[in-house]
């Protein structure tokens, strides 16, 4: 299964697309600006360059360090 996200400008104009969508029978979610980030961090997640490896104090430095 695919998925389509449509941004909306105004609340009215997601209310027309949510129940246009409804009356169409086709499941919609909305999202919030918190969903679209966790979305975009998972997206870079699976991006990442998983073959380098950092050792525990290193990490634990740059943590310290904020």
């Amino acid at each position: 299964m695919k998925a389509i996200m449509i941004k909306s400008k105004n609340e009215v104009e997601l209310k027309f697309l949510t129940d246009l969508l409804k009356k169409l029978g086709i499941n919609a979610n909305v999202l919030d600006i918190e969903d679209i980030e966790d979305i975009g961090l998972s997206l870079m997640m699976k991006k990442v360059d998983r073959s380098k490896k950092v050792d525990r104090e290193t990490i634990m430095r740059k943590l310290r360090a904020k």
